[in-house]
């Protein structure tokens, strides 16, 4: 991938994470959407669910998987900002948090993996 800022990858992981997020069959009605309580990297839905998706991307050698990065005070915010787009879209319907984590593998040349957690915050809002 050569070298990239930390702009250039969380730029390349958005669209990454797009094309994952549509070949599960979702639609993505925004991208960065930004609001006074912060901002959402992917917003979709799942059939009838609103889906917030959190994107996050890691090298290898970063110590914590990109899952393990989503601490409880970027939970809450995301919480906040979720609910700041559920007032403005005038969503009725469920709605949730998941998170889409992608690690880069340098050896690979644009190799990465990644994996996927469904409603982070189960229990929490």
């Amino acid at each position: 991938m050569g070298e990239m800022s930390r702009k250039d990858i969380g730029n390349w992981g958005e669209d990454v994470a797009s094309s994952i997020v549509s070949q599960m069959g979702y639609r993505i009605l925004k991208r960065n959407a930004t609001f006074r309580r912060g901002e959402l990297d992917i917003v979709a839905l799942d059939d009838d669910e609103l889906v917030i998706v959190e994107v996050r991307v890691r090298s290898r050698c970063d110590v914590q998987s990109p899952i393990e990065s989503v601490g409880p005070r970027k939970i809450k915010s995301l919480i906040r900002a979720g609910r700041a787009l559920v007032e403005q879209l005038e969503w009725e319907g469920p709605w949730r948090i998941d998170i889409l984590g992608i690690t880069l593998k340098p050896e690979d040349v644009g190799g990465y993996g990644w994996e996927y957690v469904k409603n982070i915050t189960l229990g929490m809002m």
